[in-house]
């Protein structure tokens, strides 16, 4: 599954909260792997990371909502941030062989000396945009090389939906939505806690799909 977590037209606080939300779910569910982040000016701070993982976390798309003074503007009276999740379609095509280049190379990790010997990892490079992914995880080559397009693809369906939802003027009226939106989640502080109590039907449905 491809799930994107973005600030949308939100402030810095919004995109602080999008890397805070991303390293507590990588917590809650550790076998999600980073494919592709928009960084902000700040440290921490970021407009969009996508994400892939094996968890159902359909029941977590909409809205979250961080309680907290702001940690970058001293003294303004706002202390509600939103941020959106949403899921990526995984589409079935891939590039045109022509738009990426492969490259092979030994990968570490589980797999003994056979990992030493064989060139599986695979890197894909979407030649048009410049954009680089990789796979190491499985023990085969041409296993290796359909999860980097898969991944690639995800980054390029993520793109299309962002361009579409810039030339529509999409994403502030997703703004406005989210801020009025019901959370799926609530945390507070700055160290992230979730709110005390607070455990929706989404959580609920989450936990039963794992």
């Amino acid at each position: 599954m491809l799930v994107q977590i973005s600030a949308g037209q939100g402030p810095e606080e919004c995109q602080l909260a999008v890397g805070k939300l991303f390293a507590e779910w990588k917590k809650e569910f550790p076998d999600i792997q980073e494919i592709a982040l928009r960084e902000g000016r700040r440290k921490c701070c970021f407009h969009s990371i996508l994400f892939e993982t094996g968890a159902d976390m359909s029941s977590l798309e909409g809205t979250v909502l961080w309680i907290c003074k702001s940690p970058v503007r001293p003294g303004h009276k706002r202390k509600n941030w939103y941020v959106d999740v949403s899921i990526i379609p995984e589409r079935e095509e891939v590039p045109s062989e022509a738009d990426y280049r492969i490259e092979k190379f030994h990968s570490g990790g589980k797999g003994g000396q056979n990992v030493n010997k064989v060139e599986t990892g695979v890197r894909v490079i979407h030649i048009p945009t410049g954009i680089t992914v990789a796979s190491t995880e499985e023990r085969s080559q041409y296993m290796n090389k359909q999860k980097a397009l898969k991944r690639l693809q995800g980054i390029l369906t993520a793109m299309e939906q962002a361009a579409g939802d810039k030339q529509a003027n999409q994403a502030w009226r997703e703004h406005t939505r989210i801020v009025r939106g019901n959370p799926v989640r609530v945390y507070e502080g700055m160290d992230f806690r979730r709110e005390a109590g607070h455990m929706r039907c989404a959580d609920q449905r989450t936990k039963n799909a794992l």
